[in-house]
Formats: C-alpha cells, sequence, structure tokens
C-alpha cells in the first residue's frame, strides 16, 4: 500500500493503482537488460571453431604429432637426468593431459556432428521441395501433352488430307470421263431437237 497526499490528508492507494506506479513497471519504455554472470559468445563463430579442431584431430597429421609428443615425453621423462624431468614413471601428468584433451574433444567433436547435421537437415528439406516441384512440373507436362495430343487427334492431319484429296481427286475424274463419254454417244446437240428444229423452221 502507498501513501499520497491529498489536500495536507494522507490517502491509502490500494489494488492494482500501487502495483502500477513504480518507474520500473512502465509499458512505454523497454526493460533495463539483465546482467548475466556468463560471458557472452557467437554461437557461429565457437561454431566454426568445433568444426576446425574437429576437422585437425580426425586427420593423420594430428595422430603422428600426438604420437610424436607422447614417445618424446615418455623418453625424456625416461632417459633425461633426474633434475629435469617433470614427469617420471607412471607419467601421471601425461594421463592427466590426454584425459583433458579427450575431455574437450569429444564435445567439441559432437558439436561439429550437431552443425553438419542440422546442415544436412536443412540440404535434405531443400532436396524434397526441390524434388515436389519437380514431380509437380512433371505431371503437369504429362497433363498438357496429354491434352495436345487429345487435341491433335481431331486436327486434320497431312496424310488424312492428302487421302482426302486423292478421293476428290478420283471422283472428279470419274465424273469427267463419264461426262465425256456421255457427249460422244449423244453429241454435244442431240439429233431430235435438231430434227425438230428444221421442221419448226419450214
Amino acid at each position: 500500500m502507498a501513501p499520497e497526499r491529498e489536500g495536507g490528508r494522507e490517502r491509502v492507494v490500494s489494488g492494482a493503482t500501487a502495483a502500477t506506479r513504480g518507474p520500473r513497471t512502465r509499458l512505454d519504455q523497454p526493460r533495463p537488460p539483465r546482467r548475466r554472470i556468463l560471458p557472452e559468445w557467437d554461437p557461429e563463430a565457437f561454431g566454426r571453431l568445433s568444426e576446425r579442431v574437429a576437422r585437425f584431430i580426425g586427420t593423420g597429421r594430428f595422430l603422428v604429432w600426438m604420437t610424436v609428443v607422447i614417445v618424446v615425453w615418455v623418453l625424456w621423462n625416461i632417459a633425461a637426468p633426474t633434475d629435469l624431468r617433470w614427469d617420471e614413471y607412471p607419467f601421471i601428468f601425461l594421463t592427466l593431459v590426454l584425459s583433458l584433451q579427450a575431455s574437450y574433444a569429444a564435445p567439441l567433436i559432437l558439436l561439429a556432428q550437431n552443425r553438419q547435421d542440422d546442415r544436412d537437415r536443412v540440404n535434405l528439406e531443400q532436396d524434397r521441395r526441390q524434388n515436389e516441384r519437380s514431380i509437380a512440373d512433371t505431371e503437369y507436362l504429362t497433363r498438357e501433352i496429354a491434352a495436345l495430343r487429345i487435341g491433335l487427334g481431331e486436327v486434320a492431319t497431312r496424310d488424312w488430307m492428302r487421302s482426302e484429296l486423292q478421293d476428290v481427286l478420283k471422283e472428279l475424274e470419274e465424273r469427267h470421263n463419264g461426262h465425256r463419254d456421255g457427249h460422244r454417244e449423244h453429241g454435244v446437240f442431240p439429233a431430235d431437237r435438231s430434227r425438230g428444229r428444221d421442221v419448226d423452221d419450214r
């Protein structure tokens, strides 16, 4: 409950009005950033670094260099003078270093694998969408080709037109030959009509 002065008297404000009077709860201003205990880092940069480390660990060069370091370490701590040895048998410090290297290498490799899985998932999704578009385009082209074939089945083709023209030419030749034979038999002007004209003229 927050007291307020009004005309020399104190008035107690309670409820939602008292809760919203504070400057921290104003809605027209952004909230102040919270302080973080842990340091911030760029996940993308850290991921790229982990991929580089994992890629280097998975090469033969890393195995060769690690073998050389271990052999030199062991030989030095066996054959060197006692004052210059820093890790005598049973090489506890070497075991600690190798354990530390393995404990850091395993999460880095897993992080790199997770990033690769994410990329593979994105590529797989893009390939799936591309395949769906290709299938849809193929089906559309198939339907268009089928429609064109159906349409071409109703269109006069060159062979059909040629056969029709040949039939028309044969029919015309038959009619022409029939007319020619009829003219030879009866003549152009029939004899009856010429005789009738001569009789009428007389």
